[in-house]
């Protein structure tokens, strides 16, 4: 094995080209050394030195390559939980680090000279919009979701009806926040039909919340029956038991004015008189992964001293796309926010843009890739507006030259990294979630391909 290469001269060759730090970049080097160690006689043992280095220089290349990239996105999926969610604006971007640049007053009050509540800066925004008396924000909605639990049942019990126990991405189940929150599950009703009386009948000396989940990503339909929020705060009321709303999503506003599937807005949801609601930030509002509680002064307050909250408040960085997001919004009505931009974008002026694109790349190629520009239907994503498609316009693929996979595969790791999507041994760049200024980079893309 004398012929293996020495951690020294992988590092001379790879040190040009990787911008790491020469002690992640040994740690490398080690590991792929062992590799070929550890498979020399099968795979290794016919090279020489200089082919190793190659090889191993490679592969490292290859493993750097996994880490962060802007991408673009081309699956049609607007809020795809895979690529991020939200997206941002460079321009946000660039104006939240310039606030961000050195030291900020994060908790501490410019006019007193004093410590302050980083909330300060947000909450009263917050509020203002969903109408409610005080808000907080958290890392996320499940955080959002485990504390309030935590702060209003721990120790006792909280009443759910069967058909909202949902389960989203990555296995998050009501159920399971509600066990690890410290309270104990009571299920009403059954999976399709839950009454007035299912909840009245649950109620005990233990009962401690009454919670009502929002079914963002399916629908049950057919002999169904739920029991509505203005209800079920009739039913808190004359037991003095607190009632909370998981949205999921959550939204500001009433997509359904923009022609997009109907989803009610978190005003109207706070105006049935609810004690909690938690939402999303990062969703349908657009902005920075978070979680945010609205509710009562009194009740926002607990969550707030719960000792749990400490490991699930925002950082300031967060804070600042969140603050920045919120106050995109005037009247309710989104002004400069990415998300809503891509979510209400019209089919025509889709048409218009590819079309303008697929001018320009020529005949061979179109024939080559089998090229052809096709109307499509695509989901909001992450659960979000589930029931009802969105109208779209994506570039089709039938490629001639080379199978599917390569192609999706040639797009998918070579810059600008275009991801797409392979339906029916076609492949599709679908135009949805394309920011306008990434089309002309589609485009060099295209015409980049050889094969």
């Amino acid at each position: 094995m004398k012929n293996i290469p020495s951690v020294h001269k992988i590092i001379a060759v790879t040190s040009k080209l990787l911008p790491i730090g020469k002690t992640y970049l040994t740690f490398l080097c080690r590991k792929h050394i062992s590799k070929v160690r550890e498979n020399y006689y099968e795979e290794f043992k016919d090279l020489s030195t200089k082919n190793m280095i190659s090889l191993i220089s490679n592969n490292i290349l290859e493993e750097i390559s996994v880490s962060f990239k802007n991408i673009i996105n081309g699956t049609g999926i607007v809020l795809n939980t895979n690529l991020g969610r939200a997206p941002f604006e460079a321009a946000e971007l660039i104006s939240v680090s310039k606030k961000l640049e050195g030291y900020v007053n994060l908790e501490y009050n410019l006019i007193t000279g004093k410590r302050s509540n980083r909330m300060d800066y947000i909450s009263d925004h917050i509020s203002s919009i969903c109408s409610s008396e005080s808000s907080l924000v958290v890392n996320n909605n499940a955080a959002a979701v485990l504390l309030s639990i935590n702060t209003l049942a721990e120790g006792f019990e909280v009443i759910c009806s069967r058909g909202q126990l949902v389960e989203i991405g990555g296995s998050f189940r009501i159920s399971d926040m509600i066990k690890k929150s410290g309270a104990t599950l009571v299920e009403v009703g059954s999976t399709n039909r839950t009454h007035v009386y299912d909840y009245e009948n649950a109620i005990t000396n233990n009962s401690r919340l009454l919670l009502w989940v929002h079914t963002s990503n399916y629908k049950i339909d057919g002999y169904t029956n739920e029991v509505s929020l203005k209800d079920m705060v009739q039913i808190g009321k004359r037991h003095n038991i607190p009632v909370m709303a998981d949205l999921g999503s959550g939204t500001f506003i009433n997509f359904n004015e923009f022609g997009l599937p109907k989803e009610l807005p978190i005003e109207h949801i706070i105006d049935q008189g609810l004690d909690l609601t938690t939402f999303s930030g990062d969703k349908l509002i657009g902005g920075p992964q978070s979680g945010i509680i609205t509710g009562s002064k009194k009740i926002i307050k607990k969550v707030y001293n719960n000792s749990l909250y400490r490991t699930m408040r925002i950082d300031k960085i967060t804070l600042s796309l969140l603050d920045q997001t919120i106050a995109s919004i005037d009247k309710k009505i989104f002004k400069n926010n990415l998300t809503f931009n891509l979510l209400t974008s019209k089919r025509n002026k889709l048409k218009i843009d590819i079309e303008k694109l697929y001018d320009n790349i020529p005949k061979e190629h179109k024939r080559n890739l089998g090229i052809f520009i096709v109307k499509s239907k695509v989901a909001a994503g992450s659960g979000s507006l589930p029931i009802k498609s969105i109208k779209s316009m994506a570039l089709k693929f039938e490629p001639k030259i080379c199978n599917v996979d390569f192609l999706a595969k040639y797009f998918r790791i070579n810059p600008p990294h275009v991801i797409g999507y392979i339906n029916n041994n076609s492949f599709f760049i679908d135009f949805k979630a394309i920011l306008p200024k990434q089309y002309i980079l589609v485009e060099k893309s295209i015409l980049s391909f050889t094969i």
